[in-house]
């Protein structure tokens, strides 16, 4: 079996070790092997970023935007490829990891238009006769660290605006998932960037990653994963030798979803469901906890339990399934781990929690969606981030409780209400305590062109994706002109 190589100053590098990759919905399918870099490969990346990024930044607007067009046409007309690669490595079901693959294209295609529109203000100084300059650069080398769980949007969200605004970059996927990340790298090594400006190094987080963190050429780094993780990037950034790195950090949430007594029933079940469950609830937005007032909670609980019984659990490349495999034993032991939990704190198992070891004969890591009852939100189920199909019902007895309840966690990155209220609706959106609110909508799901980010311990730094995401990858400049 050919490795799969690092992408390092424009050529294909082997890695000091390899590693397999393995389907998550049959373990016995090996992907393929991709290679590990090490510390010095790393380092190696960077100083061809360096020696790069001048020279990508020197391209026209039009060069830099025809060149990220280029992917974002590739990646859509490879849309059917390039999802049955994702679901095969990370066990999301085809039809989301297709929107996935969809979503990611249309961020190139997005900051392809971006890089035409790099923000600028002219304006009269006090003094008289001079005027003033206000232009962005790029920061020089970002160092891209992305997470298992969408391993092809995150990285477009990231990767497409560093080079739009004329920045290089040192790319370290999660090693759960190196071939969507492999992919993504073949498509821009074809893309007409000088050699340098885009690299890829696999591997092991402390061997690549505290490489990338610790080295004085970086300039910034993005990163999304767990917060633990987050917080030692935020300190390495500032305590490494030499200028500080300005860091990016989304560190995921224990979303709520609010249900109001007036809520359309099957409104809120649909989106119930799909925040807390699709994907298999690998997702920092999903719905975690479902905070549902007195007047509706029976009705929403009994449909809630009728609508998981009928959600396939299966290979993720299959037909018809809705729910595929969480990502690795590890995953599945956690996602256990605070089911056991759930139960011994006082919580009530309504439906599903147990392992299949197989389905349809594929050893696979399959969990029935979990659903508890009878949650409150002092319990570990609904104060930490569990990151599987897991969600914990808590009853509130009107709508001033429900926000109350909803905005108690350290978390705020999206969160949600259901009510055909206007007036409870403006409410919500105003009071809730996070970056996105979502009105009749699941907690999961966010557009290409907007604002993506939060608050409290679910993120740190400017937003990512939109026109917002020139905060982070530029740096501002002020030129005073005197004739």
């Amino acid at each position: 079996m050919n490795i799969k190589a690092n992408y390092i100053a424009g050529e294909w590098v082997g890695g000091k070790s390899s590693a397999e990759n393995v389907n998550p919905s049959d373990t016995r399918d090996v992907i393929g092997l991709y290679a590990r870099a090490d510390a010095a490969q790393a380092a190696d990346a960077i100083a061809a970023a360096q020696a790069a990024q001048p020279k990508w930044a020197a391209f026209t607007l039009q060069q830099r935007a025809d060149a990220l067009d280029r992917v974002g046409s590739e990646i859509a007309a490879r849309q059917a490829e390039l999802a049955d690669l994702l679901a095969r490595e990370e066990g999301k079901a085809l039809p989301d990891a297709a929107g996935e693959v969809q979503r990611a294209a249309q961020i190139f295609k997005f900051f392809a238009g971006e890089a035409l529109r790099v923000p600028g203000e002219l304006l009269a100084s006090t003094r008289p006769g001079m005027s003033v300059e206000i232009t962005r650069e790029p920061i020089g080398v970002v160092s891209v660290i992305t997470p298992w769980n969408f391993p092809i949007a995150i990285p477009a969200w990231k990767i497409a605006p560093a080079l739009a605004y004329g920045n290089a970059v040192v790319f370290k996927p999660a090693e759960l998932v190196p071939g969507s990340a492999w992919a993504l790298t073949e498509i821009l090594s074809r893309a007409g960037l000088p050699a340098g400006t885009f690299n890829l190094v696999m591997g092991r987080g402390r061997d690549v990653g505290e490489a990338m963190l610790g080295d004085a050429r970086v300039a910034g780094v993005t990163f999304t994963g767990s917060e633990g993780t987050g917080r030692r990037v935020a300190q390495a950034c500032v305590t490494r030798r030499g200028p500080m790195a300005r860091f990016q950090l989304e560190m995921g949430g224990k979303n709520p979803l609010v249900v109001l007594d007036d809520a359309d029933l099957e409104v809120a079940v649909n989106c119930a469901i799909n925040g807390a469950y699709f994907s298999t609830g690998q997702r920092c937005t999903a719905s975690s906890r479902l905070i549902v007032t007195e007047g509706i909670h029976d009705r929403f609980v009994e449909a809630m339990v009728a609508k998981l019984k009928t959600l396939a659990v299966g290979d993720a490349r299959r037909a018809g399934t809705v729910i595929g495999p969480v990502v690795d034993a590890a995953q599945l032991q956690q996602d256990l781990d605070y089911i056991d939990i759930g139960r011994t704190e006082g919580a009530t198992l309504a439906i599903g929690g147990e392992a299949l070891p197989e389905v349809d004969g594929q050893p696979g890591f399959y969990l029935r969606p979990a659903l508890f009852t009878g949650a409150t939100n002092a319990m570990r189920i609904c104060r930490e981030e569990i990151f599987g199909p897991v969600a914990a019902v808590i009853r509130a007895a009107d709508a001033d409780e429900a926000l109350a309840l909803a905005n108690d966690t350290d978390y705020g990155l999206s969160a949600g209400v259901c009510t055909t209220s206007l007036k409870w609706a403006a409410h919500f959106k105003r009071h809730l305590q996070a970056g996105m609110v979502m009105v009749n909508a699941p907690t999961a799901g966010v557009d290409p062109h907007v604002p993506f980010g939060g608050r409290k311990a679910s993120s740190f730094g400017p937003r990512e994706q939109g026109r917002h995401a020139a905060e982070f990858y530029t740096t501002v400049k002020t030129a005073y002109v005197s004739p």
